[in-house]
């Protein structure tokens, strides 16, 4: 089996995966179009390996494969790089909410305290 079949069918296979998990709500449509989007390259690149060739002497890149760990690198750490921002933000979110719902014990607790002594 050639580097191209097993290519296609690993886009292939991620593709249908992303997906099933989009389909069953696992995963949300912001972060499946990336992976939809790559995965549907991969298969490009995979149908059509002298575009990569092409890309990368447009470049000036000595070897497409070269090409290709580069924009995989980058990729990776722009994934990381979000996913970092999210966490912080839901960090922030959940740290509020904690807040609010302390506040609203709280008072809840006085408002009780307040009624049993009447």
């Amino acid at each position: 089996m050639t580097a191209q079949v097993l290519g296609a069918i690993a886009a292939i296979i991620t593709f249908l995966f992303v997906f099933s998990l989009l389909r069953r709500g696992v995963l949300r449509e912001k972060y499946a179009v990336l992976w939809l989007f790559l995965s549907g390259a991969a298969l490009f690149f995979s149908i059509f390996p002298g575009a990569l060739n092409w890309i990368s002497q447009t470049l000036g890149v000595a070897q497409p494969v070269n090409l290709l760990f580069f924009v995989t690198v980058v990729l990776l750490i722009l994934v990381a790089v979000q996913l970092s921002y999210e966490l912080s933000r839901h960090e922030a979110r959940i740290r509020r909410l904690a807040e609010e719902i302390a506040l609203l014990d709280r008072e809840l607790k006085e408002i009780r305290e307040s009624r049993d002594g009447d």
